[in-house]
């Protein structure tokens, strides 16, 4: 339970550095900003047609009674944007991420030049940055489709598919997201994909804690906008926490002997 209120307590970190740091934040909303836009036009087209998607994936339905036929494909729509929402959630982080790549780099260099300590650095081009960037972004769209396929399957299940299973797939999210915006952090650190995947595992209540409550933000409409920058500071705090370096370094034996010493003779 003290990783899950650790995990919060970096968000909350985050927007504060965000907001005591305006230029920062001011810049970093453009890149959400213009994908915002985008995912905008792309959901309303979509729900927009749900009705049609739906009967065109199901023929075999036309011929059924009412109120089954509007029982089953009124299910289905919901099952529909509900994975056209969860697929946007996860994706839109990425989307921005890489759009405003060299931007979210400086700003979580900030963050880790104000915690005191030098900066990592990865020693990577700006344009091998990105294409690793890209790269995952990809394996990562791939993963939530798989993700997404069962989550929809299952949510045929009676009673559990309408229950336990969307809190399941919210929580997912929660992970993907983090895992999205640590990236940034544990990059520069030289840690990949696979390696940051198994640092989050080990701490997965600090992971959670930290996407969860992001992931019900970003369901508001504008709100992911504005919280972007704050959540990439926040991902830094986190990243951190993982790796160790808020940590108090344990004093030498040297210094310990020194120490006894200095109130041996102060007695």
């Amino acid at each position: 339970m003290r990783d899950l209120v650790s995990g919060f307590g970096y968000l909350m970190k985050g927007q504060r550095w965000a907001a005591r740091h305006g230029r920062w934040w001011g810049f970093g909303m453009i890149p959400a900003l213009i994908t915002l836009v985008g995912y905008a036009a792309a959901l309303v087209a979509l729900f927009f047609w749900t009705d049609d998607v739906i009967a065109w994936a199901t023929p075999f339905a036309d011929d059924w009674s009412s109120p089954w036929l509007g029982v089953f494909r009124g299910a289905l729509s919901i099952l529909f944007a509900a994975t056209c929402l969860f697929l946007a959630i996860i994706t839109f982080t990425a989307v921005t991420l890489l759009v405003g790549q060299p931007f979210y780099e400086s700003l979580s260099e900030a963050v880790d030049r104000s915690e005191g300590g030098a900066v990592p650095e990865s020693g990577l081009s700006t344009w091998a940055e990105l294409w690793i960037g890209l790269r995952e972004a990809i394996a990562l769209l791939i993963r939530v489709t798989l993700w997404s396929v069962l989550f929809f399957a299952l949510g045929f299940i009676p009673g559990v598919g309408q229950t336990v299973i969307p809190v399941l797939a919210f929580c997912v999210t929660a992970f993907f997201l983090t895992e999205e915006l640590t990236s940034i952090a544990l990059l520069r650190r030289g840690v990949l994909l696979k390696e940051r995947r198994r640092m989050l595992r080990s701490r997965r209540l600090l992971s959670l804690g930290f996407g969860v409550p992001l992931s019900v933000l970003f369901l508001i409409p504008l709100v992911a906008v504005f919280l972007m920058p704050g959540a990439v500071a926040g991902a830094t705090l986190l990243v951190r926490d993982l790796t160790g370096e808020d940590e108090e370094p344990a004093p030498s034996q040297g210094e310990t002997a020194a120490g006894q010493a200095g109130a041996f003779h102060s007695s």
